[in-house]
């Protein structure tokens, strides 16, 4: 198109040509077919055979809200079931900046050098804004991340309280499944209510650093009870006076506690995990742990035990999912809030009348 301007009437202007319009698709881009969505029975050879690939796709596909994938996630943990249960499963926690990640790294390296199959779920803080995770813990592991015989999973807190994911106790069956002989479970670190990792562990350790608190602080009832043993971190450098000196109070708080049920007497150990002091020193206590409970029929009454706590919150959490996923309760709920917004009804009897409500409709 010639523009009228450019005419030789016009001294001084001129207008360029205008750009030919470009195709919207970029020609020289290569398209991929979706990949194929894998069958139940296909997750599960993939797992048997040890294809971290398809083992990484089955535990995204269990931590899916889909209903569809949950279907074919059930499928295959139920698959994966009889192949479970023939690994140690370390829980770690801690107050954040214990260093849980990098001990992990120091420990899996070590573990991993012995000719072990280690499984690392990392379970990575949701924000409550955005809802969601960093999940670096993979980045932060570099030497452990080599490893062949290891695999490392970041996953989600989502809101979970407890420490974990909600998925965590499936992705454990996976890996077992999978043929890993060594599951270590890291923690947010959310402080004094780990309650669910401390059900799907055998072992929960307690990862501590200097000038957290006095002898007091430490008895307090909450995660000291829970744990099978205590580690002090950072034991290098000038803090290694501060880490035995805590190590002695720890020792002394512990000696306050009443009994286990399992009969073991927790201890704590000084390590260094950028150093490589003691850390293994920490893996022995969980292996005298494990033979130990094996001995006295703890190790099974556990794990028994654990199986029934893990029934009953499917059952809490299928509760939860269905009530919310209604679409006629939906509507009830939307209706119930804006009647609190506005006063006319209070938060419990709004909250009774929408339980009453779904009872019926059960």
């Amino acid at each position: 198109m010639q523009h009228p301007e450019n005419d030789k009437q016009y001294k001084g202007l001129t207008v360029n040509e205008g750009v030919q319009n470009l195709p919207s698709v970029n020609p020289y881009a290569t398209f991929r077919r979706k990949k194929r969505t894998l069958t139940a029975k296909e997750y599960f050879e993939g797992i048997r055979n040890g294809d971290i690939s398809i083992l990484g796709q089955a535990v995204t596909l269990v931590e899916s809200s889909l209903p569809a994938d949950q279907a074919i996630a059930q499928q295959v943990i139920e698959m994966c079931l009889p192949y479970a249960g023939n690994s140690i499963r370390l829980g770690i926690t801690g107050v954040p900046g214990a260093g849980k990640s990098t001990f992990i790294e120091a420990l899996g390296t070590e573990l991993c050098q012995e000719g072990k199959h280690l499984a690392v779920l990392a379970i990575d803080p949701s924000s409550e804004r955005s809802k969601g995770s960093i999940l670096g813990d993979k980045t932060r592991m570099n030497e452990l991340s080599t490893q062949a015989n290891a695999f490392i999973r970041p996953s989600p807190s989502a809101g979970s309280l407890g420490g974990v994911a909600r998925k965590t106790r499936e992705t454990i069956v996976l890996c077992e499944a999978a043929g890993f002989d060594t599951i270590l479970v890291e923690t947010v670190g959310v402080g004094q209510s780990e309650t669910a990792a401390h059900s799907m562990v055998d072992y929960f350790l307690l990862l501590q650093v200097t000038g957290t608190g006095d002898e007091l602080q430490g008895i307090k009832r909450g995660i000291m009870e829970m744990a099978d043993g205590i580690a002090i971190n950072k034991c290098d450098g000038n803090n290694i006076e501060r880490a035995h000196a805590a190590r002695v109070s720890f020792r002394n708080a512990l000696m306050l506690f009443p009994p286990s049920e399992s009969g073991w007497k927790p201890d704590a150990i000084c390590c260094s995990s950028i150093d490589h002091t003691g850390v293994m020193d920490v893996w022995h206590n969980v292996e005298e742990y494990i033979t130990f409970t094996k001995q006295n029929g703890y190790f099974e009454h556990h794990r028994t035990e654990q199986a029934k706590y893990w029934m009953y919150e499917t059952i809490n959490a299928a509760l939860l999912n269905g009530f919310y996923q209604d679409e006629e309760m939906d509507c009830l709920i939307k209706q119930a809030e804006q009647q609190v917004l506005n006063n006319e009804l209070s938060s419990f009897i709004a909250a009774n009348k929408l339980l009453d409500a779904y009872a019926k409709k059960k």
